[in-house]
């Protein structure tokens, strides 16, 4: 479904072919040319080889961990990754990971939150061209996604692990950042409404 409205989208907004990424699936733990990658990771996605590598035990935790659960909010993590595959189709990732090794790890981070907050923006983005091609929404699917972004938001997960909240160590953004950037994707369908680099406000 990502491939089909991405071939779609793509070259109609950005004047650009689509290129796939491919797939991984794997559980306990696989290699990729980032290296090595553990349950511990959770989803991730890798420019270098330009895969997706999705661990179905994430999906697992998201029930007993997060209370989250459901095809649609499943759908939105692998939108998320395969949104950071059209950002390094953009030349963004490599972008970023230069400037990322010139800066201090302060705003390392917030260069990486906004990498984070641009795919899931693309991955709105994806949604709102899926319902529009296939009607793929049912009632419950937005409210679903939403959930599972507030879920992973970095203020809830280290509120849950060590009590309390440092906005410094961000890397993914806050959890009302996460589902706000998602419904701006989701609500226009427009690419570069997702362009967390210019946006004065996160």
């Amino acid at each position: 479904n990502t491939e089909d409205v991405w071939k779609q989208v793509f070259p109609a907004q950005l004047g650009k072919q689509y290129v796939p990424p491919k797939l991984v699936i794997f559980s306990r733990g696989t290699r990729s040319r980032c290296g090595g990658a553990s349950s511990a990771m959770g989803p991730f996605y890798c420019p270098l080889d330009q895969t997706v590598y999705i661990d179905l035990s994430f999906f697992q935790q998201m029930q007993r961990q997060f209370r989250v659960s459901g095809d649609f909010a499943y759908a939105y993590v692998i939108a998320h990754e395969v949104g950071h595959h059209v950002e390094n189709q953009l030349g963004l990732l490599a972008r970023v990971q230069q400037r990322q090794r010139e800066v201090g790890e302060r705003v390392a981070n917030q260069l990486s939150v906004r990498v984070e907050l641009m795919a899931d923006c693309l991955a709105g983005v994806w949604a709102h061209h899926s319902n529009q091609q296939y009607k793929a929404l049912e009632e419950g699917d937005v409210e679903e996604a939403m959930k599972a972004a507030e879920a992973i938001g970095d203020d809830r997960l280290q509120k849950q692990s060590q009590g309390y909240v440092v906005p410094d160590s961000f890397t993914h953004g806050s959890s009302a950042q996460r589902a706000r950037w998602f419904m701006t994707g989701l609500k226009g369908g427009q690419v570069q409404q997702c362009d967390t680099f210019r946006a004065a406000r996160l």
